[in-house]
């Protein structure tokens, strides 16, 4: 007879699978992301941290991860980052250093910024 104020399928935490995944249809493949978490020691940086190394991998990002994009106006410079003030500093700072107009984009905004030189 199981015990009564044992754990329950419902209060079991090894009973829950709220592991995290990713998928990439381009892959056509899907990832849970244990490693990120229990090796890498990431935490809520997971998906941030698989989708950097699938795009050094792979060169495009998993389904679900839009980039924000900076790119100088005047010369080939530019960067990806997943974390939009990642991607306005370097714009910030090639525009200060060169006087370069650089446009930020990203999926979710209607048209790109331009940063200029204060």
């Amino acid at each position: 007879m199981p015990d009564p104020d044992g754990p329950t399928a419902t209060t079991d935490p090894d009973a829950v699978d709220d592991l995290p995944t990713v998928s990439c249809s381009r892959c056509d493949d899907e990832w849970a992301l244990d490693y990120e978490l229990e090796e890498l020691t990431v935490g809520n940086q997971a998906v941030e941290a698989f989708a950097l190394d699938h795009f050094q991998h792979t060169g495009h990002f998993p389904d679900d991860v839009s980039p924000w994009v900076a790119d100088c106006r005047r010369c080939p410079e530019g960067v990806e980052r997943l974390d939009e003030a990642g991607a306005r500093r370097w714009a910030a700072t090639h525009a200060r250093h060169t006087r370069h107009r650089v446009t930020v984009d990203h999926a979710d905004l209607d048209e790109p910024t331009v940063v200029e030189r204060d």
